[in-house]
């Protein structure tokens, strides 16, 4: 009796052990758990890309590449800078937070591949090419108006088309060397585009995303009923004029925004995106099956927690990375994991001036720190992670301030700050709107150990900040700060390493390494 105990008790832990690992072996929504919104996945064979939008940041349009539809490393983008005007580059008051490059399009066609995007910053449509993705270069056109979520199409006859707008949607044809709209081609593709919806919207249609399959065409579109939740809406037509008959896609968690990509078993997904919280807008992928010629999304109409493909090795570091700032000849400067809030000003930073550390230069007064050229950010990732770096402040002038700091309009800094040649450390919080010095630490040494923890769980969404003396021992400096996703920036928080100055120019800090990691202390 005893020995048939033993071999149950072995029976259920190997079958236990063998369930657990069949869970690991899956895939989980999120499939990102950052800020990677308006995404736009294309297939070539077995590979997948995607597009994103970054808005204000530089370089943009991020192409991240997959084998597998979970596992994404970011490859390129579509641009260094957009444009040069003040807005873009901070100057005179003007920034372009909540702007710059919104919702893109990936397409391939004719051995070529094709991105667009629309810009109300600049007021133009931009559409980038390349026969090579991954490496380039990228060929530039841009045109007159800025289409509002615009999606470049091209039909199997040749001809090339847009679709956009909000509520009402538009269609037009480009001229054949997509230079601009061919004139006179200008029409109403669907009058109210989230009438499957109801007749209670509080967000129009937007987003579109043309797909055919089949021979049909499939336009999604993402409404939100007022009181209700983003809801996924889908339009069929025989033709790409329509007329297009529409019905509601998906209404759960409020998870919407994207389109379709099948695999080459043909297996089919859609792919969209879920509001949450100060992470920002992050992906999901919803399983698709066929029935009557429609796309049916989800399973028994709901988001799926565990999905039928491959698990995720991590976000890390494919999505975002930690950088030790040493390059080997031949190397990048930064590695693609970094975007500059808005366009840098190139001469004043480097990572070959002083070998295997990042140098930041003042070159020109600031009172904002949100008007700070030269933060050079990652993404923040869930459902946890903390950011942390080390800076040699040596070489700072009166009124400089430098260190690590996690970047919304409600954004959270700690750094060294020299006031009246006293160097302090210092915790500035601008959880109440505006920026406030929490706390300040006399500073005697001339390097210091700085690390922000971030909270995502659960939407908790807070922000604990950090110092050390010797990088083994942390203290904790100020207060938590209550992070919180805000539309005039429209971006989820990222971690920013910066440097400026409000009394001289000609300063220098040296930030020897950031590290990124998706854990934090048990006691935050």
């Amino acid at each position: 009796m005893l020995l048939k105990r033993i071999f149950l008790l072995i029976f259920i832990g190997s079958y236990l052990q063998f369930s657990l690992s069949g869970q690991e072996k899956q895939a989980q929504n999120p499939l990102i758990f950052a800020d990677v919104p308006d995404m736009y996945m294309l297939r070539i064979g077995d590979t997948y890309y995607m597009s994103s939008t970054t808005m204000h940041m530089s370089p943009g349009v991020p192409i991240m590449k997959s084998n597998d539809l979970v596992n994404w490393k970011i490859v390129n983008y579509a641009y260094d800078v957009l444009d040069t005007v003040d807005d873009l580059t901070l100057k005179n008051g003007k920034s372009t937070y909540g702007r710059g490059s919104w919702a893109s399009t990936i397409r391939y066609h004719n051995g070529t591949f094709y991105v667009s995007t629309f810009a109300q910053t600049t007021g133009k449509t931009y559409i980038f090419s390349t026969k090579n993705i991954e490496n380039g270069p990228w060929k530039m056109l841009s045109f007159q108006p800025s289409l509002h979520d615009s999606n470049l199409f091209f039909d199997d006859d040749g001809r090339v088309y847009m679709i956009y707008g909000a509520g009402k949607l538009t269609i037009v044809e480009l001229n054949p060397d997509l230079s601009g709209i061919k004139e006179g081609t200008e029409r109403i593709l669907i009058e109210n585009a989230s009438a499957p919806a109801g007749d209670k919207i509080m967000l129009g249609s937007e987003g579109s995303q043309l797909f055919k399959v089949n021979g049909k065409y499939y336009l999604f579109n993402i409404t939100w009923p007022r009181g209700g939740m983003r809801t996924v809406i889908i339009h069929r037509a025989d033709k790409i004029t329509g007329p297009y008959e529409g019905r509601l896609g998906l209404q759960d968690l409020g998870v919407a925004q994207g389109g379709l990509i099948d695999m080459p078993d043909g297996t089919w997904y859609s792919y969209l995106f879920r509001d949450y919280g100060a992470v920002g807008r992050i992906p999901y992928l919803v399983p698709v099956k066929w029935e009557n010629g429609w796309p049916v999304l989800g399973v028994e109409g709901k988001v799926p927690e565990i999905l039928n493909l491959p698990a995720s090795n991590g976000l890390i570091p494919g999505i975002v990375a930690s950088d030790e700032f040493s390059r080997k000849k031949g190397e990048p400067a930064l590695p693609l994991v970094w975007q500059w809030n808005h366009n840098p000003d190139n001469k004043l930073w480097s990572v070959t001036e002083r070998k295997g550390f990042l140098r930041l230069k003042t070159g020109r007064i600031d009172s904002s720190y949100l008007f700070v050229r030269n933060t050079l950010t990652q993404r923040t990732i869930g459902p946890e992670c903390n950011g942390s770096t080390s800076v040699d402040v040596s070489n700072m002038k009166d009124g400089d301030f430098a260190g690590l700091s996690v970047l919304q309009r409600k954004f959270g800094l700690v750094g060294v700050k020299i006031s009246s040649n006293t160097k302090s450390i210092v915790m500035v919080s601008a959880g109440s709107g505006k920026p406030v010095e929490v706390q300040k630490v006399p500073l005697t040494q001339k390097t210091i150990f700085f690390k922000i923890e971030c909270n995502f769980r659960d939407k908790v969404d807070v922000a604990n900040f950090y110092y050390s003396l010797d990088g083994k021992i942390w203290n904790s400096i100020g207060e938590q700060l209550k992070m919180e996703y805000t539309i005039p920036q429209f971006i989820g928080y990222r971690f920013g390493l910066f440097n400026y100055a409000t009394q001289n120019t000609g300063g220098f800090v040296d930030f020897d390494y950031f590290h990124i990691e998706n854990k934090i202390s048990e006691k935050n």
